[in-house]
């Protein structure tokens, strides 16, 4: 396979209670942190007022190398790691669906983020029901654990 080599730009960066990854819960929480778009991307804010919710694509800067096997919280039976959400990934990209709250120029005030103090936001895309829940989805292995039951 050929490597493709490419350059993320940040947009932003977001500020949260959460001042290392121990202490960041997984998943997110209600807490509310702040995402601060650089100023050459404010345009691209526009009408975001009228979403709910909002998918953050974001950089672990802290995470550091990583398994192929993992073990997770939530079973015993070790899997592979592109079937978790584990941080520690080849890259490591995270993403989380969090409630915006309020937008004050270039700050997006939200709920549910677990990322930490710092951590540089890459992109940003609108939560939108119809297309992103998938109603006949099929959680894997997470199933038998009950972590994704009702």
């Amino acid at each position: 396979m050929d490597k493709i080599s490419t350059k993320l730009e940040i947009i932003g960066i977001a500020y949260s209670l959460y001042k290392t990854t121990s202490e960041a819960p997984r998943q997110g929480r209600e807490d509310t942190s702040i995402i601060e778009i650089a100023d050459e991307f404010i345009d691209g804010l526009k009408d975001i007022e009228d979403f709910s919710h909002l998918h953050i694509i974001y950089w672990l800067h802290k995470s550091k190398g990583y398994e192929l096997i993992v073990h997770t919280p939530w079973d015993t039976i070790p899997h592979g790691l592109f079937t978790t959400r584990s941080p520690r990934r080849p890259h490591p990209i995270g993403h989380g669906v969090v409630e915006l709250i309020n937008r004050k120029e270039n700050k997006l005030y939200v709920k549910g983020l677990d990322a930490i103090e710092g951590t540089a936001v890459i992109d940003i895309k609108p939560y939108v029901k119809k297309l992103d829940i998938r109603e006949n989805a099929y959680a894997g292995w997470i199933e038998k654990t009950g972590l994704n039951r009702n």
